[in-house]
């Protein structure tokens, strides 16, 4: 499991985008059914108010929209219980302190070495490349 940064939502590739929604759902999921994610990459969410997840799978959806993937936002929106549309948040505050500099390196370094085995397109990697 990983979310990846949220400067990265608008270049990941295909595969990785649509993987992050599935991941999206499976931690709401499992916040809602157990309490907590049980993931070491992504057991920091608990550290932030749910509208931070909430924010963050709305755009990601958002982007798999934009790319004409279809997005099921009521599979997602079905975990929480407050409005949704008046928490989210602007992207500046989300995940501050986690989603940092720090964190986009790390995450840039996982796509270029999933890129080195042959897992990301050139093409794909040339949109990250040219975004960072």
């Amino acid at each position: 499991m990983r979310l990846w940064h949220k400067d990265l939502i608008p270049v990941l590739p295909r595969q990785q985008l649509l993987g992050q929604w599935r991941e999206c759902c499976a931690i709401a999921r499992n916040i809602s059914e157990k309490g907590s994610p049980n993931h070491v990459l992504v057991n920091r969410i608990m550290d932030y108010p749910m509208s931070h997840l909430y924010t963050y799978g709305f755009l990601v959806g958002m982007e798999m929209e934009k790319r004409g993937y279809k997005c099921d936002f009521m599979r997602f929106g079905h975990y929480f219980t407050w409005p949704h549309e008046a928490q989210l948040l602007d992207k500046c505050t989300l995940f501050s302190n986690w989603h940092n500099k720090k964190y986009l390196r790390q995450c840039y370094c996982n796509l270029e070495e999933k890129h080195d085995c042959g897992a990301i397109s050139d093409k794909e990697w040339g949109r990250i490349v040219n975004e960072f």
